[in-house]
């Protein structure tokens, strides 16, 4: 989950003295949706960096919640069919 680790550094050196409760529901706001509503559903709060770590990950395997899918572009492209991805 390095996004998630990269959301936490960014927040911890914008706010030094902001706390890690406070940093977990800023990163959540960031989830958005359902991702969001999944993991406030399995975390009871106040819940450690592990708790919200372990959730996001099953909620993300288990799921197709919060996955980035690649969407081939459609410009220059007629046919109305997706584009291969490149190797």
């Amino acid at each position: 989950m390095s996004w998630l680790l990269q959301q936490k550094d960014r927040l911890t050196s914008l706010h030094p003295d902001i706390s890690e409760t406070l940093v977990h529901k800023r990163i959540l706001r960031k989830c958005g949706g359902d991702l969001e509503h999944a993991i406030r559903s399995r975390c009871i709060e106040p819940f450690s960096k592990y708790d919200y770590i372990n959730a996001m990950e099953d909620i993300t395997t288990r799921t197709k919640i919060g996955r980035n899918r690649y969407k081939p572009p459609m410009e220059n492209n007629t046919s109305g069919k997706p584009i291969p991805k490149p190797n």
